[in-house]
């Protein structure tokens, strides 16, 4: 091979960063179908919250990160990036558990939007924001005038708002941890500190856990699909695109939504939501470079 050649991709590199997300999101929603299965057993907020202490235990077997080299100033980052991951996750299981998925996924997805509006620079990541922004609109199908119980839609709007803010600073911190090297070391102790933040509050839950094999089993089904796998990927894709592309890229996840819902749930998308399909997947295809 020439001096002068370009050295060949290896591993994730070869694969296009809109192909590595899908299967992050594919991932995320299956373990969500399982996790709404357990909120009546278990709560939805205890069960996020086992979903952040099970996928850290599995990342630090895993990575073992304290084999590496922390400055105090690496290890704070990454501890508040799972704090804040932590949060996001508690708020989300909460407002999905009062609101529809569809409408839960929508408003969540104020937060990327924010971060993309702010930080892109590009006339495709402005373009691809309008796109993707219209495509998730119809992709909701719900509209927020339901007969649900008000407080059911004063609780679960307060907890999705909050996950969007989380969910914002998510992209910000995951992109600066993932920049610095740290990548999913930083995750496993960013899962860690999350895990140990919320401990107080959902901790008493252990005792009803534990001795449950078969609960516990699918909490670790539910923190492999939703919290190993797609945070690894992110780290990934992380590395290789800019805050405002990673904030449209998450576009795909209420199409991803749409599609495990009519295969697993059997709610079969309407022609509104095939149109958000097309807009989402035209707003991934103005952003996605070789």
């Amino acid at each position: 091979m020439s001096p002068l050649s370009p050295r060949p991709r290896a591993g994730t590199d070869r694969v296009p960063a809109p192909a590595i997300f899908a299967v992050s999101g594919l991932t995320l929603y299956v373990g969500a179908a399982v996790a709404v299965g357990l909120f009546d057993t278990l709560g939805a907020p205890a069960v996020s919250w086992w979903r952040i202490v099970l996928a850290a235990v599995v990342l630090l077997a895993w990575r073992r990160p304290w084999r590496r080299t922390w400055t105090r100033r690496s290890l704070a980052a990454a501890g508040l990036f799972g704090i804040v991951l932590a949060a996001m996750n508690i708020a989300f299981y909460v407002g999905i558990d009062r609101l529809p998925l569809g409408v839960g996924v929508a408003i969540e997805f104020v937060g990327p939007v924010a971060v993309a509006a702010v930080t892109g620079r590009g006339w495709r990541e402005r373009v691809a924001i309008a796109v993707a922004a219209a495509g998730v609109v119809l992709l909701a199908g719900v509209t927020l005038e339901s007969d649900l119980p008000r407080e059911d839609v004063v609780v679960g709007l307060a907890a999705l708002l909050t996950a969007a803010a989380c969910w914002a600073g998510y992209i910000v911190l995951g992109k600066r941890v993932a920049g610095a090297g740290a990548g999913i070391d930083g995750l496993a102790v960013g899962m860690a500190a999350g895990a140990v933040v919320f401990a107080p509050f959902f901790g008493a839950s252990v005792g009803q856990v534990v001795p449950d094999p078969g609960l516990l089993l699918f909490l670790l089904v539910v923190a492999v699909c939703s919290s190993v796998v797609p945070y690894v990927l992110d780290q990934v894709v992380l590395r290789r695109v800019g805050t405002a592309t990673f904030s449209v890229l998450l576009a795909m996840l209420p199409a991803i939504a749409v599609l495990v819902g009519a295969v697993v749930l059997r709610q079969l998308p309407t022609w509104p939501e095939v149109t958000g399909l097309v807009l989402v997947s035209g707003a991934i295809a103005l952003t996605a470079r070789s």
